[in-house]
């Protein structure tokens, strides 16, 4: 590390970049990382867990009709939403303190400040202080996307951010994108009494999931009162005192208006690339992403690039995957290169959840890949009619002549958690036929796992 102040020095905090420079400290480098906020990034503070703790929550409201059913009386009069926001903030804010903790525990340097690369292996602060490391890491991450006509105001125009700061939900709102932000959004709005319009440019909602899986999803939303408008598109809006009129169109060309208090726009994300000083070691974007290679490494020696600025999918758990991999790389040490896309899990946590991994069904068709599928109806699983939750299935794609799992998909309850069980058995290599004949106790939603795996064999028993 001679002449230098680190070894590797990571701009940005979220879950690629404290992951990065934790790793980086276990492998004996010299680890600094340089946050403009709090650490834990978007996912941490104004993402993924916030968001979750406003969808247990949610639930928790949702089954007031189960304690009805059993004779109880409840009274919702007293019911402020702020606490449920509070409750989010107080998730958020425990775990960026906890984030902060393991960066001192693994004696990692935690810089507070806004920083831009000024040299090949050199940094400047926004105060102008200067750092200088061996390796640096660009980690800055991604912000909502903005659509024309339809600027954030966070007042009556949100993006998701502006969206999780709500403290007064509005009577109606009107969401423009079904992607999984969309529709967990969707779903927690409705929880707490919201009328929920849903729009889509593409024909269905969660466009890149399981078309079968999304039906059920879809019919669970039907059934709750949100209106879904999809192959459509916001084309303008009109602010007034009193809320949003937005004009809507059809792939035919028909319109209709239609009026909302707020409007909320999720239709993807923009990689953080402006101002960090790229142009100052001749790296260009394509696409707004930084190019890498194997092991996320950018085309000038000593600078890496991670999670939502560079063009792998922008979620949490990849951004790890690759501050691992890029750390292990400038440690000496041998990592797998990249991520295999058919190997990372996504989860949209709606009622009912679902999560996937590898080829969709009309991937599969597209790509000409040969496949067969098989699955297991939830109901068939003791523990789902228990629980009163015996919608949904399992569904494995595989390989016709060799068994090997091309992707598997779930939805119901708790799907996000079985989902994994499936990853394992195609990471490993493993065949349906190990896990169909793997005891799984009963009664767990996890047979309807082992179920849909002994249909690929053709013999479910409760099928």
């Amino acid at each position: 590390m001679a002449g230098f102040d680190f070894d590797v020095l990571i701009i940005g905090a979220g879950p690629g970049g404290y992951v990065a420079a934790i790793r980086a400290s276990q492998l004996g480098l010299k680890a600094a990382v340089v946050e403009r906020d709090k650490v834990g990034g978007v996912c941490l503070n104004v993402g993924c867990i916030p968001s979750k703790a406003l969808i247990h929550q949610a639930e928790l409201f949702r089954s007031i009709g189960g304690l009805q059913e059993m004779g109880l009386s409840v009274d919702r009069k007293g019911f402020d939403y702020r606490t449920v926001f509070d409750k989010s903030r107080k998730a958020a804010d425990a775990l960026s303190k906890g984030v902060q903790f393991l960066l001192k525990k693994n004696k990692v340097e935690l810089i507070a400040g806004e920083a831009a690369i000024s040299g090949r292996n050199e940094v400047t602060l926004k105060d102008g202080k200067k750092a200088t490391a061996k390796n640096i890491v660009i980690a800055t991450g991604s912000r909502p996307r903005e659509i024309p006509s339809f600027t954030f105001d966070e007042e009556r125009v949100l993006s998701s951010t502006g969206a999780l700061m709500l403290t007064k939900l509005p009577k109606k709102i009107l969401i423009l994108g079904a992607g999984a932000i969309g529709v967990e959004f969707s779903h927690i709005m409705n929880a707490f009494g919201v009328q929920v319009h849903l729009v889509e440019m593409l024909d269905r909602i969660l466009p890149l999931e399981d078309a079968e899986a999304v039906q059920v999803l879809a019919r669970s939303f039907q059934k709750r009162g949100i209106e879904m408008s999809t192959s459509t598109k916001a084309v303008s809006m009109q602010k007034g005192s009193a809320g949003v009129a937005v004009v809507l169109e059809d792939t035919a060309g028909a319109r209709k208006t239609v009026e909302a208090d707020q409007i909320l726009v999720v239709v993807g994300r923009a990689s953080n690339t402006e101002a960090i000083g790229l142009d100052k070691v001749g790296i260009a974007t394509e696409k707004g992403f930084v190019p890498v290679g194997d092991f996320f490494q950018t085309k000038v020696p000593g600078i890496y690039a991670i999670g939502d600025v560079v063009n792998t999918p922008l979620l949490a758990h990849v951004a790890s995957k690759e501050g691992e991999i890029a750390a292990e790389h400038m440690a000496g040490k041998s990592p797998p290169p990249r991520i295999d896309p058919l190997s990372i899990p996504g989860a949209v946590y709606s009622e009912p959840q679902i999560a996937s991994f590898g080829l969709p069904e009309w991937k599969a068709v597209e790509k000409k890949v040969a496949f067969a599928k098989a699955s297991f109806p939830y109901r068939g699983a003791g523990k789902s009619v228990a629980i009163e939750q015996p919608e949904g299935f399992v569904k494995v794609l595989y390989d016709p002549k060799t068994r090997e799992i091309l992707g598997a998909h779930a939805v119901g309850a708790d799907a996000t958690e079985l989902i994994h069980e499936l990853l394992l058995a195609r990471t490993a290599e493993l065949l349906p036929e190990d896990i169909a004949t793997m005891i799984h106790a009963h009664p767990t939603l996890s047979e309807a796992v082992m179920e849909a795996m002994r249909a690929v064999e053709g013999w479910a028993i409760h099928a």
